[in-house]
C-alpha cells in the first residue's frame, strides 16, 4: 500500500522558522517590512523541507508569474554550471527559473530579451550574454532586466571569468620555492581570457626577474602542449611550463612522456580550468578552479535583489582558486 505524503505548507515554514505565516508571505514574495537575515532565515528554511510556493495561486492573488527568465547562447559546460548555480537561487527565492537559448548577434538576443519582457510571463529577466543597452531599460525596465554578461558574442568567457591574476601565483610560489625558468603554453588570442592569462604571466616573469623561454600558442587542443614540449631544446629542464588550460597541460604531459622527460622533477605543470580529468592524470594536475556555479548563483541573486528592492548581495569570495596538485612536486602534496 503505497501512502501519500502531503506537501509541505507555508504554515510548516513558518513553525520551523520560528515566524508568523504573514513573515513567511512577505519573505518569498518579497512584499512587506522583512528584514533580509529574516528573509533568508524563512527562505532556507523553505529550501530545506522543499516547499515549494504554489505559483497557479500567487498569480490569480498577485498577478505576479513567480517565473524568472534566463537568455543564454549555446549550451556549452560552463553556461550549463552557471545555469545550475542561477536555478538554485531562483528556487530557494520561491521562482521558477526557465532558460531561452539565443544564437545569433546582440541585435538577436536584444529582439528576443524584449519579447520576454513585454510578454507579461516573467517577473524579472537575467541574460549572460551581450545584449543592446535598449533592452537593459536604463535600469528601470518592468520586468526588470539584469545583465551579467558573462560570455562574449561567440561564447567566449568575459569579465570576472576572464580573470587571469592567479597566473601571477603560479610563478611567484614556484620561483619561490627555487624554479628560474619558466615557459608559457597559451590559447588563442582572440580570447579574452587566453590573452590575460599570457600578460599576467609574461608581467610576472618580468617582475621576479626569472628566466621565460617564451609564449607558445595555439588552438585549445591537446596538441598545441604536445608541440610545445617538442620544439624545446634539450637543455630546457628543469623548466616550470605554465599552461592556460587543462587540455593544453595533458598535451604537455604527453610531450614530456614522449621526451622521457620526468612531471614533476624535468617538467613542473600547471594548467587552468579544473576540467574533470585533471585529478585522474598521471601525475595529478595543479590547475585552477574556476566557480561557474558560484557566478551563476551571484547573477541570480543580483536579479532577486532588483525584484525585492534589495541592497545588492556582496561577492563572498573569488569565483578563481588554485588547486595545487602532484605536477608541481612538493607544493601539490601538502
Amino acid at each position: 500500500m503505497t501512502v501519500s505524503v502531503p506537501p509541505p505548507t507555508s504554515r510548516d515554514v513558518a513553525r520551523l522558522a520560528g515566524v508568523s505565516q504573514t513573515t513567511v508571505s512577505y519573505a518569498l514574495t518579497g512584499k512587506g517590512t522583512v528584514s533580509a537575515k529574516t528573509r533568508e532565515h524563512v527562505l532556507k528554511v523553505a529550501a530545506s523541507i522543499g516547499y515549494r510556493p504554489n505559483l497557479a495561486a500567487r498569480s490569480m492573488r498577485t498577478r505576479r508569474s513567480g517565473r524568472l527568465a534566463v537568455v543564454t547562447g549555446v549550451a556549452i559546460d560552463n553556461q550549463i554550471r552557471m545555469l545550475t548555480g542561477a536555478g538554485e537561487v531562483a528556487s530557494g527565492a520561491g521562482y521558477v527559473m526557465e532558460t531561452h537559448n539565443v544564437e545569433g548577434t546582440a541585435e538577436d538576443r536584444t529582439e528576443r530579451v524584449l519579447e520576454l519582457a513585454t510578454g507579461g510571463q516573467y517577473e524579472g529577466i537575467l541574460t549572460f550574454v551581450p545584449v543592446l543597452p535598449v533592452a537593459l531599460g536604463q535600469g528601470e525596465s518592468e520586468p526588470p532586466v539584469v545583465a551579467a554578461t558573462a560570455f562574449d558574442d561567440q561564447m567566449r568567457s568575459v569579465g570576472e571569468l576572464a580573470d587571469a591574476s592567479l597566473a601571477e601565483v603560479f610563478v611567484s610560489t614556484l620561483a619561490a620555492a627555487g624554479h628560474r625558468r619558466f615557459i608559457h603554453v597559451g590559447g588563442p588570442e582572440q580570447y579574452a581570457s587566453a590573452r590575460a592569462r599570457r600578460d599576467v604571466y609574461l608581467a610576472s616573469v618580468v617582475r621576479l626577474g626569472v628566466e621565460s623561454l617564451g609564449v607558445l600558442s595555439g588552438e585549445w587542443h591537446a596538441e598545441t602542449g604536445r608541440k610545445a614540449v617538442l620544439s624545446l631544446p634539450e637543455d630546457a629542464p628543469p623548466l616550470v611550463v605554465v599552461a592556460a588550460s587543462d587540455v593544453l597541460a595533458l598535451g604537455v604531459l604527453r610531450g614530456a612522456a614522449e621526451r622521457g622527460w620526468s612531471v614533476p622533477g624535468d617538467l613542473f605543470v600547471t594548467g587552468w580550468d579544473d576540467a574533470e580529468f585533471s585529478s585522474y592524470t598521471t601525475p595529478t594536475l595543479t590547475t585552477v578552479d574556476v566557480d561557474f556555479r558560484e557566478a551563476g548563483r551571484r547573477a541570480m541573486r543580483e536579479l532577486v535583489a532588483t525584484l525585492h528592492g534589495e541592497p545588492l548581495p556582496e561577492a563572498a569570495a573569488p569565483l578563481h582558486r588554485v588547486v595545487w596538485r602532484e605536477s608541481t612536486g612538493e607544493l601539490g602534496r601538502g
